[in-house]
């Protein structure tokens, strides 16, 4: 199942442009680790900054790496203007819910995330982080299903993965 909000984002999505899978990098932890030093220099060294998406998990992904700096909603204007200091202009920016920023470290492509963690958006995100990381058959079939629509167009790599995100987010509710 998609939300009507995740559907009006998938339909802005192309229908002509190819996803590439990659193999894992195992040096996106030394490159997450060194963006994380750079965050932490103009945010502060106790300040929150996470390694998310394929990457951190160790499976296919998209040649890039996710990392998520979590903030109340009442910081993250502050924080944002802090990260366009470091990184330039957001790349996209839904106002109190999350901005992107991207940079680059020995031209991996790295995107910044100022996210406000009371959102659903990022509690459902992390919700499957942790149900991958404390399921790994799923965390296999999660892998293989990026691989599989490795090729297909950005609209139909993101919807199936979507629905798949959905799915575990669920079955992680019906849990508890």
């Amino acid at each position: 199942m998609i939300t009507e909000e995740q559907q009006k984002w998938l339909n802005h999505l192309d229908d002509t442009d190819k996803v590439v899978v990659i193999p894992w990098d195992n040096t996106s932890e030394e490159k997450y680790q060194i963006v994380k030093k750079q965050i932490q220099g103009i945010l502060g060294k106790e300040h929150r900054v996470e390694h998310r998406g394929a990457s951190s998990l160790k499976i296919s992904g998209q040649d890039e790496i996710d990392i998520y700096v979590p903030v109340k909603k009442h910081l993250f204007d502050q924080t944002v203007k802090k990260m366009t200091e470091l990184y330039g202009s957001p790349k996209s920016n839904y106002s109190l819910k999350r901005a992107r920023f991207l940079t680059l470290v020995q031209n991996k492509h790295i995107d910044v995330f100022v996210i406000n963690e009371e959102d659903d958006g990022w509690q459902d995100s992390e919700i499957f982080h942790q149900f991958l990381l404390s399921h790994p058959d799923k965390l296999v079939e999660y892998r293989d299903l990026k691989k599989k629509f490795s090729g297909r167009s950005t609209k139909d790599y993101y919807t199936v993965k979507t629905k798949f995100i959905n799915e575990i987010i669920s079955a992680s509710k019906a849990e508890k």
